[in-house]
């Protein structure tokens, strides 16, 4: 005989006169027996008075009340188990695909030298097949006189690669990896779609350098009135050539003006000394000096042992690493002026660090990625951005101020090179942990001092002040350098006087 059910009143909305089911606590384990059956009854006349209130089931012929429910759970477990499932087939599926993405970027610009060879052969195919040419063509694909080293880095489609050209180290770049890559000249487009088959030797010397100079000055940013000619160089070549230029010439011509550092390079070289030279191109790669650049993790940031040979100074002495660090602070200095006075437009430093810098073997600096140099009017279109307050107007190591009224940044650079170089570099420097016990010096003391206050004046702000401050640290180094020369020389002259002679000495 079943057991008593307990009873459980449910009504169904939309009557006023519900009928009630009877749910045995059996049904629920399964067990089948007639209280698990629904059962009609008069409202208010329950068993028990009290009880949770269900929805109604019928039951199922063969199955029973415990079959139905357990159905129902099953099917609840079921729909959750495919949910959970394609839940962890999408997040499975969505990491597969971020994985093969960063895979393929990170060895697409994987630096191998198996792949730089690849490249330069392909240049040399498109030279032999007449797409593009340039003065070293000749030796990197006919002569052999042009030797590949080690690929240096790859970053953002940017080939960097160290070579030997006749026996003097130089750095092939590119900042596309295909010829085809670059803008092809719109004009010689233009005369193809006319029907000419020739066209390109209806441009004249001049032309070039007028289509050129446009480029330029698109280029680095300056304004069409700008009193810019091309560098002394091309002007040159260009008066001495009488034949016009072919299709290759001024398409090779085209893919490197398109490339900012190029340009740069190429206009600042026949200017100052403290930019890397570009000695050759072959289409769109040009060959660059190798010079030694500096190390971040390195105190002195330049090595004596990347010289060879090793500096001397006027009196012929060897430098060692303790007497270079103020001759080439002197020409960071040199290097700051010359950028600052003696162009039309001021020359802005973005990235000031190490490995952005060289030095020559007379400790001459020079920049040697400028790839984040710009001249004073496009580094305000760069500065005068949207913003919400002073950290949005930091572009790099060049920032401003933002206009809270406005939401703009301020189109006039707040810090300046020499304060960038004062606290990157110099403060390191001339710190009391690399100089030792040179550090209590006075000549030190003040020279740390005058550091300190580099770093903390905003010189495109307050422009005179970092003019005197830039002028009393070339006096302090330069007093350190003829300090440093006069105890060598008493120091030499004391050995000399404290020597015993002997018939052994002479």
């Amino acid at each position: 005989m079943p057991p008593t059910p307990s009873w459980d009143y449910h009504r169904r909305p939309g009557k006023d006169h519900w009928p009630l089911t009877k749910l045995s606590f059996s049904c629920w384990i399964g067990q089948k027996h007639k209280g698990c059956r629904g059962q009609r009854i008069v409202p208010g006349h329950s068993a028990s008075g009290r009880g949770v209130m269900l929805w109604p089931v019928r039951g199922v012929p063969g199955l029973g009340w415990g079959g139905t429910v357990l159905r129902w759970l099953r099917g609840r477990v079921c729909r959750r188990s495919a949910l959970i499932f394609i839940l962890l087939w999408l997040v499975s599926w969505l990491s597969l695909s971020g994985l093969l993405f960063v895979h393929r970027s990170m060895f697409s610009d994987l630096c191998t030298d198996d792949k730089s060879r690849r490249i330069l052969q392909r240049v040399c195919e498109e030279y032999q097949q007449g797409v593009l040419t340039g003065d070293l063509c000749e030796d990197l694909c006919v002569g052999g006189h042009v030797e590949y080293k080690r690929c240096l880095y790859y970053e953002n489609g940017k080939k960097v690669m160290a070579a030997s050209w006749r026996g003097l180290p130089v750095v092939l770049k590119s900042k596309l990896e295909n010829f085809s890559s670059y803008e092809a000249l719109a004009l010689l487009e233009y005369q193809d779609g006319a029907g000419g088959t020739g066209g390109e030797e209806d441009l004249s010397p001049l032309d070039v350098v007028f289509y050129a100079t446009l480029e330029i000055k698109n280029s680095l940013g300056l304004e069409a009135e700008t009193n810019l000619t091309l560098p002394r160089f091309w002007s040159q070549r260009l008066k001495e050539r009488e034949q016009p230029y072919t299709r290759a010439e001024l398409a090779s011509l085209w893919a490197l003006l398109q490339q900012e550092e190029y340009t740069f390079l190429r206009v600042m070289q026949d200017l100052t000394d403290h930019v890397a030279k570009v000695l050759g191109s072959c289409g769109h790669f040009y060959a660059v000096e190798y010079l030694a650049a500096g190390h971040a993790w390195d105190q002195n940031i330049f090595s004596m042992d990347d010289l060879s040979p090793s500096p001397q100074d006027g009196s012929g002495r060897t430098l060692m690493e303790v007497d270079m660090v103020p001759r080439v602070a002197l020409s960071f200095l040199d290097m700051v002026g010359h950028f600052e006075n003696d162009f039309s437009h001021h020359l802005h430093l973005c990235d000031i660090k190490p490995e952005n810098f060289a030095i020559r073997k007379d400790l001459t600096v020079a920049a040697i990625d400028v790839d984040m140099a710009f001249f004073e009017p496009k580094m305000q279109d760069i500065l005068e951005q949207n913003c919400t307050n002073d950290n949005d107007c930091n572009f790099f190591d060049c920032i401003s101020k933002c206009d809270t009224k406005r939401n703009k940044c301020g189109s006039k650079r707040k810090n300046s090179n020499l304060q960038v170089i004062c606290e990157k570099i110099f403060r390191s420097w001339f710190s009391p942990t690399l100089l030792g016990e040179k550090a209590e010096r006075p000549l030190q003391v003040e020279l740390q001092q005058a550091v300190q206050d580099c770093v903390e004046t905003e010189g495109g702000e307050e422009v005179e002040r970092a003019r005197a401050i830039r002028l009393k640290l070339q006096g302090l180094l330069t007093q350190l350098i003829q300090e440093e020369l006069t105890n060598q020389k008493s120091q030499k002259q004391a050995r000399e006087t404290h020597r015993v002679h002997t018939a052994l000495n002479f």
